[in-house]
């Protein structure tokens, strides 16, 4: 009976995603700064609003919807909010290379919340299919929750040592391959991803960047959602937690990646907050932290992080 659930919550989805693009979004504009901050705001808004619908759904079982994992109302939103700020944190590395392949294709600002909104919603169809993979696997192989672990300190340690974004997406494997499936032309026409041309369908750079930006995410998706097992496993809460903290990156792109290079330090705090989770899955037979023991450690990192580039960033405008 769960299916009823899932099925409001990809209607509700849908419907957001409509009205953004068909009603605020309808007409192709740069972002501003202003514009940007509001709707980063209004998305958190959301999805930290969305917590009490799951502290109510879990609390009074719903459909059985906490039957499978005992999860109650509190437990569910806490694990939730965790999980929530787990993905946003880790999705800036994913703002440094929207704002690289755009500048790689050359995309105008007024066409790039449109590629964003395709590239958005086909991250949310691959996320979903990588989740449920990545839960059935753990659900018949329990050891991988280590082998996850793992993965998520190699990524700290990744992450620790290298701290650019190196991507080149117009050479890559997968741009070779859209080149040889489809013909591009030489120049953006409009907002069109295809056109067509003396009858022929000819992929736009609009396309490309879109094809960029959900390899990308595919990758960082490889960091990303075992971090989120190391919270739940859940599918519901994994699930709506991912789809509500990528529903907001789009704003928050906008919003912060012409300064997002000054905050040094915050991009360190995700190297912990990957080691703190990646340590937990692989101790979790040894040592049992409760929800909101581990929403605390993860918010008290990140804020640490931004708290010192706020200072380092002041002392600097100082000298």
């Amino acid at each position: 009976m769960q299916i009823w659930i899932w099925i409001g919550f990809i209607t509700l989805i849908v419907g957001l995603l409509l009205l953004d693009l068909g009603v605020f979004h309808r007409k192709s504009h740069a972002i501003g700064t202003h514009e940007a901050v509001v709707w980063t705001l209004i998305w958190i808004g959301v999805g930290v609003a969305f917590s009490g619908v799951i502290y109510v759904l879990y609390e009074h079982d719903w459909w059985g919807i906490g039957h499978a994992h005992h999860v109650d109302g509190f437990t569910g939103m806490i694990e939730y909010l965790t999980a929530y700020v787990v993905e946003k944190s880790l999705s800036l590395d994913n703002i440094f290379v929207m704002a690289l392949i755009f500048e790689q294709f050359a995309v105008p600002r007024e066409y790039q919340h449109r590629v964003l909104f395709w590239g958005i919603l086909g991250a949310l169809v691959l996320r979903g299919i990588m989740i449920l993979g990545g839960l059935t696997l753990l659900e018949h192989f329990g050891w991988l929750i280590y082998v996850f672990g793992g993965l998520l300190i190699v990524a700290a340690v990744r992450l620790l040592r290298d701290h650019s974004v190196e991507v080149d997406p117009k050479h890559g494997r997968v741009m070779r391959f859209i080149r040889k499936v489809f013909p591009v032309t030489e120049k953006i026409e409009g907002q069109e991803l295809f056109v067509r041309q003396n009858g022929k369908l000819f992929a736009t750079p609009l396309f490309l960047a879109l094809v960029a930006i959900e390899s990308a995410d595919v990758l960082f998706a490889v960091d990303s959602i075992p971090a989120v097992f190391g919270v739940t496993r859940d599918a519901f809460i994994v699930f709506s937690s991912n789809v509500f903290a990528i529903l907001g990156l789009r704003a928050l792109y906008f919003a912060m990646a012409a300064v997002l290079s000054g905050f040094g330090y915050a991009k360190i705090s995700l190297v912990f907050v990957l080691l703190f989770v990646g340590l937990k899955m692989i101790l979790h037979h040894w040592i049992v932290l409760p929800s909101w023991a581990s929403l605390a450690i993860i918010v008290g990192i990140l804020g640490i992080g931004i708290i010192a580039s706020v200072i380092a960033n002041r002392r600097r405008a100082a000298e």
